[in-house]
């Protein structure tokens, strides 16, 4: 007679024990990086109709194993301390692979290095994107299929050696047309070894508008020089002219740098083939003649000596850079990103991961912020979504549904009992 409250009942304490499970699970990932919160759906059974059949009177046969579906809302993006840290701002997932070769998705960018410069999860999956370097553009090449991100390690740059140089300095319009006119600058250029040399620039007045230049080198620095004694480098002099009036430079002109060459270096580098521009991207020169003491204001050069790696870390955009000792940073990886338009159907695989489903459309991978994946900020790290004092109140709902249908049980039992004892 009461065989329907009982498994009625049954039902609903089996679901809400679920539900429970669910509240656990999700308060337990309450600081897991990256964990999106589980919600629970309950959904009743079929029901019976009573009487003439005409469903005038139904009675359910309770609720059936509720659903859960994991809710993908923005996680609050946290600062993080960790230089290789990073957190997805909108649509995406990190695409990792794990120990035995499988292809995981995660929104936790808590990453770090091993010793062989793989870039891993926390958990240790490696993390996959670009590293392949296009020779002619010294950029990543992120045309190709991605793979593990390997990041270099206690590596050495090689040195650079300087082919451009550029000088922004003033002459003064006032001095002599003689010796007391004379004026350097000295610009740090290096060679092919990462050896430094100390370029001087000499100039002298010759002409109201008129200034010589010559470029000269340590004598050491040459197998030709002599220790203490400039030496004066071939074919690195000539003439600057500028304007009656204005004092702007006028020759050489736009377009003409001043080429030489420093051979025979001491130390057995490359000889130095070098180019001085004297005017700027927008045509001007940066040798002016105003009334103003002579003096330089800036200096630059394209070379660079060996350096040592400093450290490694994830920019926004995604991009793994590389810091050395000298200061340069060089992008050595790019981050992938994977677009799945329906990510409610993946499947938890525990170490943050989901995977996908039969019923999980086909991930896009790309690059942040293209194809409506979201972007990357470096520095930081996206939180759990779990929400505490709702997770509390879905608790206290969960208790009392579950006391609740216990009293049927026990209401249930103590009819049954009494309609036993009617025939006693």
């Amino acid at each position: 007679m009461f065989t329907t409250s009982f498994s009625t009942a049954l039902s609903a304490l089996s679901a809400t024990s679920t539900a429970i499970d669910v509240v656990g699970n999700n308060l337990a990932n309450l600081n897991t990086p990256g964990f999106k919160t589980s919600a629970v759906e309950f959904r009743d059974l079929v029901t019976q109709s009573l009487g003439a059949g005409l469903g005038d009177t139904q009675v359910g046969f309770g609720t059936g194993t509720p659903l859960t579906v994991r809710q993908f809302t923005q996680g609050s993006i946290q600062p993080s301390a960790g230089l290789l840290d990073g957190a997805i701002q909108g649509d995406g997932f990190f695409v990792v692979q794990d120990s035995g070769g499988n292809t995981m998705y995660t929104r936790a960018g808590n990453f770090l290095v091993d010793k062989s410069g793989n870039l891993l999860t926390g958990t240790g999956d490696k993390v996959q994107g670009w590293t392949a370097i296009d020779p002619t553009t010294l950029t990543v090449n992120t045309n190709g299929p991605v793979g593990n991100i390997t990041v270099p390690v206690g590596s050495v740059k090689a040195p650079v050696a300087t082919s451009t140089f550029t000088v922004d300095l003033n002459l003064n319009s006032a001095s002599a047309a003689d010796a007391t006119s004379d004026f350097t600058t000295p610009v740090t250029i290096y060679d092919s070894l990462g050896k430094s040399h100390v370029l001087t620039l000499d100039f002298q007045k010759t002409d109201t508008n008129a200034w010589t230049y010559q470029v000269y080198v340590p004598g050491e620095d040459v197998s030709g020089g002599t220790a203490g004694t400039p030496f004066a480098v071939s074919g690195a002099s000539g003439t600057l002219t500028f304007g009656n009036q204005d004092g702007l430079l006028t020759d050489p002109a736009f377009g003409s740098p001043i080429s030489f060459q420093v051979p025979g270096l001491a130390d057995g580098a490359k000889d130095l083939s070098l180019s001085w521009d004297p005017y700027n991207s927008a045509k001007a020169g940066r040798i002016t003649q105003f009334g103003q003491k002579s003096a330089p204001s800036a200096s630059s050069q394209n070379g660079s000596p060996a350096a040592q790696l400093g450290h490694v870390g994830l920019a926004d955009g995604g991009q793994i850079l590389a810091q050395y000792s000298d200061g340069t940073e060089v992008v050595v990886g790019q981050v992938a990103l994977a677009s799945i338009p329906n990510p409610d159907s993946l499947v938890a695989a525990g170490n943050n991961n989901f995977q996908i489903s039969a019923r999980t459309a086909t991930p896009s991978v790309g690059l942040p912020g293209t194809g409506g994946r979201g972007t990357i900020g470096g520095g930081s790290i996206e939180a759990s979504t779990v929400d505490i004092a709702r997770e509390f109140t879905n608790l206290i709902v969960y208790q009392r549904g579950y006391e609740a249908n216990s009293k049927v049980i026990t209401t249930a039992d103590t009819l049954s009992q009494d309609t036993i004892n009617l025939i006693r």
